[in-house]
């Protein structure tokens, strides 16, 4: 790595270090009940968690009452999980469906100066979904397929929404581990309409304005046809794609508007919005963790998430680097230099922008893997087998690293009850996590939540492999061709969106199974978390006693690590050292 390699990697830890404390006290201000004394439960100030008047609320309730009362939604009212749970499919059912028809309507529709013609229905409903989901895998060039409208008032729209469903997933679940003695997780209308209010279209607006002051374009004109140094023609795509370009990132949403993501200089012109861009994948999710730790009244809780979530990334994006900016083996061999010099950045610089090299598509690979996110700036298909398997492995942990915006959160916390119940089988105990009794309920739910993605990823995997309409999409044999097949179906099961290029995704097979595993990786992770905060949020809290595992310690963190790598390491291990690994070993 360069010295400037190393001074935009420390300038993003300390973005994120000054950043995500100050933001996840807002998040903790926003959705956390207020508490009797104004303290943490410890007697140390609480930083404001759960109060009734948090930072911009003069401007921005009004703008809420308002919203709330032409909804019809009584903001006062709260709902069990169940009806939490069914509001939730209830919407996102209609999202896809509108974002649907808008494909397929969209060659009649106003704001189209490219002339985009109605999307093809197997592409529309993938597509429907996947925006929905928030996968955002595309199986299409967005530049020649979409138009404006269905971009703006489709795809963007729904890297708010789908994005705000998120947290509202990860809110509830704290509720139910925080409260006690309830029967309510919160109303899904309210925290659906505060995210969107108060997070996430400020943080857009702002970092929109930014975007476009760095470079990217942002119009509603069509194609622009400019003449190059060489006196011939070329059609340039350009549209508003600085707007729709930050909540792609902020919301760990990661469809792009043009074919070749974040390597396109108009979706990522330098090396400052590159790491604009990793920082903006990284900073709702951190920051959830603080405010986890606020909302439940013990900063050390939040502070052991963080910390596991923070080694796992640092894990994966030095694993990542270390192999990419090492280069191939057999180039070595034939006597290429891959060294970092003046004239080329060094190291696997196969299917990498000039502008970021090796190193930056290291770092922006761990990121956009550890989150739900599929913006890339690099073929993740031409990383080294090492890197590209990292960067399935990343997807594979379930995204908990620190993962999507709300996903990450929420599936880390079902990995901290997985590991509590793995401490009290150790020491002869129920297991107990924040004064809550974990019992086989929550248990059931927590493993029905950890299978069921693992199930449909291999199981379809298994199916591609060995018929013909699987087959068919291949482009590549042995190893490599194993790899991309599995991390399609890894990358739509975690609701990632990223893609080994290699292989073609457009026939009915892939564009519906893919659809499927996008639902089924979504929606049958939700459900079972708001189950189980249902479960939680009727239980009593019970004193510690000198028996009681403490959670919120650096041993527990380590437990936690463990755990996560473990799990997963055990349920894909096979399909890995059949791929990526095999592959790395032939080099």
């Amino acid at each position: 790595m360069s010295g400037a390699n190393w001074l935009q990697l420390l300038a993003l830890i300390v973005a994120l270090a000054v950043t995500t404390p100050f933001l996840g006290t807002y998040i903790a201000r926003v959705f956390g009940d207020p508490p009797e004394d104004g303290t943490d439960g410890d007697g140390t100030d609480n930083g404001g968690a759960g109060e009734k008047h948090p930072f911009g609320d003069r401007l921005i309730a009004p703008v809420e009452r308002f919203v709330f009362r032409l909804a019809g939604v009584d903001p006062d009212r709260e709902q069990r999980w169940t009806t939490y749970a069914l509001s939730l499919l209830a919407f996102s059912l209609v999202s896809v469906l509108f974002l649907y028809f808008l494909q397929r309507m969209q060659g009649w529709l106003p704001v189209n100066p490219t002339a985009a013609v109605a999307v093809p229905a197997s592409t529309a409903w993938n597509t429907a979904v996947s925006f929905a989901t928030n996968t955002n895998w595309q199986s299409y060039s967005g530049e020649v397929t979409m138009s404006h409208l269905t971009q703006m008032a489709g795809l963007a729209v729904q890297n708010f929404l789908s994005a705000a469903v998120g947290i509202c997933v990860a809110v509830a679940l704290i509720r139910g581990i925080v409260r006690a003695r309830r029967e309510t997780i919160g109303n899904f209308w309210v925290d659906l309409v505060r995210v969107i209010t108060r997070l996430l279209l400020p943080l857009a607006f702002v970092g929109a304005l930014l975007f476009a002051g760095l470079g990217m374009t942002q119009t509603l004109s069509g194609n622009t046809t400019v003449r190059t140094v060489e006196g011939a023609g070329q059609v340039l795509a350009v549209g508003p794609w600085a707007s729709q370009e930050i909540i792609k990132e902020l919301g760990t949403n990661g469809g792009g508007m043009l074919n070749a993501n974040s390597a396109h200089p108009f979706e990522n012109p330098n090396g400052l919005t590159n790491v604009l861009e990793v920082f903006l994948l990284l900073v709702i999710p951190f920051s959830l963790t603080f405010a986890y730790g606020r909302m439940a009244r013990d900063r050390k809780q939040g502070y052991v998430v963080t910390a596991a979530m923070a080694v796992l990334l640092a894990l994966s994006m030095a694993g990542t680097l270390w192999f990419e900016t090492h280069g191939n083996p057999e180039l070595t061999r034939a006597g290429t230099t891959q060294a970092v010099t003046s004239t080329q950045g060094g190291g696997n610089m196969v299917g990498k922008e000039v502008r970021f090299g090796s190193a930056g598509c290291g770092v922006f690979s761990a990121a956009t893997t550890a989150t739900s996110t599929g913006a890339v700036n690099c073929a993740h298909d031409s990383m080294t087998p090492a890197g590209g398997g990292l960067a399935l492995f990343n997807i594979m942990l379930g995204e908990v690293s620190p993962g999507g915006v709300g996903s990450g959160i929420y599936g880390m916390l079902i990995f901290v009850l997985m590991a509590v119940f793995i401490a009290g089988l150790m020491v002869g105990r129920t297991p107990e996590y924040l004064g809550k009794r974990i019992q086989t309920g929550e248990v059931k739910l927590v493993v029905l939540y950890i299978l069921f993605v693992p199930l449909m990823v291999l199981g379809f995997a298994a199916v591609a492999t060995v018929t013909k309409m699987g087959l068919d999409g291949r482009l590549n044999t042995g190893p490599h061709g194993l790899s991309e097949i599995v991390y399609a179906y890894t990358s739509a099961g975690n609701n990632n969106g990223s893609a080994f290029a290699g292989l073609t995704v457009t026939n009915n097979w892939y564009q519906i199974s893919l659809g499927l595993s996008m639902l089924v990786g979504r929606f049958f992770l939700m459900v079972p978390a708001l189950a189980i905060s249902g479960s939680l949020v009727r239980k009593q809290r019970v004193p510690a006693t000198a028996g009681t595992f403490p959670t919120g310690t650096p041993l527990f963190t380590g437990l936690l690590v463990g755990v996560v790598i473990i799990v997963v390491g055990l349920t894909y291990f096979p399909v890995l050292a059949l791929g990526p690994i095999v592959e790395q070993l032939g080099l």
